[in-house]
């Protein structure tokens, strides 16, 4: 439509064909996302959210419990788009009346690996190149 600006050299009304395999997509990291969000029911909703402490102000931390069995997911977002940023998180020991030593197990979603944490405070890396968030199912017990 002439005049109109909305329509000038706007993607939004032009067909593009795409290289979907191209360098830099993250339909890999989506997917897992998808994934991750359909296999935690607290994900799939905003109640329960809460924010913990983190030793970085480009670093983000927030969790949701999850109620029928008591674990914790907890996400990491760097908001520095251009440089590694490392942290020092306070993960919640507290929500399993732990004490500032305790252990918990951890579940790293994206990676599907698991590992332990001893301690309320732990050293996080998250770099843009490679996966500029985490997110970690925290579990209070021994077992999955």
């Amino acid at each position: 439509m002439p005049e109109r600006e909305e329509y000038l050299n706007s993607e939004k009304y032009e067909i593009r064909v795409r290289r979907y395999d191209a360098p830099g997509n993250i339909i890999a990291e989506i997917s897992q996302l998808n994934r991750i969000r359909k296999s935690n029911p607290a994900l799939q909703t905003h109640s329960g959210l809460r924010f913990f402490p983190v030793h970085n102000d480009q670093v983000i931390l927030y969790g949701k419990p999850l109620p029928v069995r008591g674990d914790v997911i907890l996400v990491a977002v760097s908001l520095d788009p251009f440089h590694v940023q490392e942290a020092t998180i306070e993960v919640p020991l507290w929500e399993w009346q732990l004490p500032d030593n305790g252990t918990v197990i951890v579940h790293d979603l994206m990676r599907d690996t698991k590992f332990s944490w001893s301690g309320k405070l732990q050293r996080i890396r998250l770099d843009p190149a490679e996966l500029p968030f985490a997110i970690w199912r925290v579990i209070a017990r021994s077992g999955d």
